[in-house]
Parts: structure tokens; sequence; C-alpha cells
């Protein structure tokens, strides 16, 4: 996982090729005001979903990895606690509910309060708990194929 602030994000634009246009969408001056739900940006290789709404209470959010994609979360208002723990040490069964994403019953390790501007990278060995706040959160999750 990496936590950092989105004017940082040309330094990690080499850890994989679509990271740079990710980067480029989160920094669109009209991103606070896309419709909630699904951007295309181009196919399934790279696309983001806008999310709009009240966080969960920490009982309420499931730890989730996805094998075929790496999450960008970037947020624009409000705070995202995400929770995160490392792959290998999950001891439940994960329960796959999609395509890409498996959740597990399992408390975080670490949890991090991620505010605007504000961008996390989770790549498929980092578990984490998204959408974690007392209030409401905008935000954006970019996935990139891999």
């Amino acid at each position: 996982m990496i936590l950092d602030i989105l004017e940082n994000g040309d330094r990690y634009a080499h850890l994989h090729p679509l990271l740079p246009t990710a980067f480029a969408v989160l920094s669109r001056s009209d991103l606070d005001r896309l419709p909630d739900g699904r951007l295309e940006i181009d196919g399934d290789a790279i696309y983001a979903m806008v999310i709009r709404g009240p966080g969960k209470a920490p009982d309420e959010a499931l730890l989730e990895t996805h094998d075929r994609h790496l999450d960008v979360h970037y947020v624009i208002a409000g705070e995202d606690q995400v929770g995160w723990k490392a792959r290998t040490r999950l001891s439940t069964p994960a329960v796959r509910t999609g395509e890409d994403v498996a959740f597990y019953a399992e408390e975080p390790d670490v949890v991090t309060p991620l505010g605007p501007g504000d961008f996390a990278i989770h790549f498929p060995e980092d578990a984490h708990r998204p959408m974690v706040s007392p209030g409401d959160v905008h935000k954006v999750v970019v996935k990139i194929a891999l």
C-alpha cells in the first residue's frame, strides 16, 4: 500500500504504465462535479468509480482484496478511515461476491485517515477496508487491470 498526496503522484508513475493516466484523471478540474458511478477511461484496462455517500461504522465494513486490479483511492471531500492488513496475514476464508473482489471478516492491522487530496494505492497483496467514516465521503476509486 502507498499513501501520499495527489501532488506527489508522479513519483509512482513507474509502478504501472497506467498510473499516469489515473493521476491525470484525479487531477481533473471537474472531478468534484462528476456524477456517481462508473467513469469510463479505457474500457476494462482502467476505469473509475465515483462514490458519494455516508461512511460506514467500522463494524459494518469488511476488508477486501482484488486479484486482477490495483485500486487508487482518492478522497475529494470528507474523511475515509481506510483499514489495511497484509493479505498473507488474513486467516478467515474469503467470501467472493463479485468478479474481482473477496471480503474478509477480520480487523485491519492499521487504520489510516485519508482526507481531501490524499490517495492510497492498494495492490493485490493489500487487504483494505474503505468507506469507514462518521460522516459523508466523496471519493474516486480508479481501477487498473494488472
